[in-house]
C-alpha cells in the first residue's frame, strides 16, 4: 500500500484525473494551497475549474490522484456532508440566500451546528452567537441591512450575504466561484478587498474570469487548460507567459 505524503498545506492535489464519457475534465493536475492562502483560479471555460471544486467537496469522484486536506484527510474516502463538516466551504457563482428573512436571520440559519430553521429562529438568541453574527456582519459591509430582508439586497449585496453566511459555518477552506460576476465596479473592488481581509484568518480559493478582479485580489494564480496547471505565479507573470496568451488571454 502506498502512503501519501507528508505535506503542510491545506489542500494537496496530486495526479488527479477525471473522465466523463471519455471527456478528460482533469488530466493529472496537481496544485497545493498553502494555510492562509489566497488564490486566484483562472482559465477558459472546459479547463477543469469546476470540476477540481467538485472533486475537493466530495461531489465528484476523481478516477485517480490524491486528494489531501491538512496533510492527513483523504477527501476520495469522504462524502459531501463530511467534507463540509472538516472546515471546506463553497459558495457557487449564483446567490442562494433565503429571501424572506432578514439579513440577519440568514447568518443565524447558517451557524455552524445542528440546528432546525424553526428552532434556530425562535429560540433564545445566546451572546456569543449574536456576537459572532455581529462580527460577520461588519466583515461582509451588511451591518446596516441587518434587519432588512435578503431579496432586498443588491446582487452584489447577495453574494456578500452567502459569503458571510459560509463564514458563519467557520470553514477552514473556502472555495468561491466568480463572487464578482455581474457586480457594478465598485461592489467588485470592494468585495477584493473583503476575500482578502477574510485569507488573513482562513484559506481562500477564487475561481475567477475578470482579470481585473484578480488583479486587485494581488495574489498567486494558477491557470487551469485541459484539466491541469498551465501555468503558475503572479497575475503578471502568468499574463506574459506565451502558452497562457495563447489558449486564454489571447481570445
Amino acid at each position: 500500500m502506498a502512503y501519501p505524503p507528508t505535506t503542510d498545506a491545506i489542500l494537496y492535489l496530486d495526479g488527479v484525473s477525471v473522465s466523463f464519457d471519455g471527456f478528460k475534465a482533469l488530466n493529472a493536475l496537481s496544485f497545493l494551497i498553502d494555510p492562509g492562502e489566497l488564490r486566484a483560479i483562472i482559465g477558459p471555460n472546459g479547463a477543469g475549474k469546476t470540476t477540481m471544486m467538485d472533486v475537493v467537496t466530495g461531489k465528484t469522484r476523481p478516477d485517480g490522484g490524491t486528494v489531501l486536506f491538512e496533510g492527513k484527510v483523504d477527501l476520495t474516502r469522504q462524502d459531501e456532508a463530511a467534507i463540509a463538516g472538516l472546515g471546506i466551504g463553497r459558495k457557487f457563482q449564483k446567490p442562494t440566500v433565503f429571501e424572506h428573512h432578514s439579513v440577519f436571520d440568514n447568518l443565524l440559519l447558517a451557524l455552524k451546528g445542528n440546528r432546525s430553521p424553526y428552532r434556530t429562529l425562535f429560540a433564545r438568541l445566546g451572546r456569543d452567537d449574536r456576537g459572532r453574527i455581529d462580527e460577520i456582519l461588519g466583515i461582509i459591509r451588511l451591518g446596516h441591512v441587518r434587519e432588512e430582508p435578503a431579496g432586498a439586497l443588491s446582487h452584489g449585496q447577495k453574494q456578500w450575504l452567502e459569503i458571510g453566511m459560509l463564514l458563519a459555518q467557520d470553514p477552514k477552506l473556502l472555495l468561491v466561484d466568480e463572487p464578482a460576476a455581474g457586480m457594478t465596479d465598485a461592489e467588485t473592488a470592494e468585495t477584493a478587498t473583503l476575500l482578502k481581509e477574510i485569507a488573513q484568518s482562513h484559506s481562500v480559493v477564487v475561481v475567477e474570469h475578470d482579470m481585473a478582479f484578480v488583479r486587485e485580489l494581488g495574489c498567486r494564480v494558477t491557470v487551469l487548460h485541459e484539466g491541469s496547471v498551465l501555468a503558475e505565479g503572479s497575475l503578471d507573470q502568468v499574463s506574459a507567459d506565451h502558452r497562457v496568451i495563447e489558449v486564454y488571454l489571447g481570445r
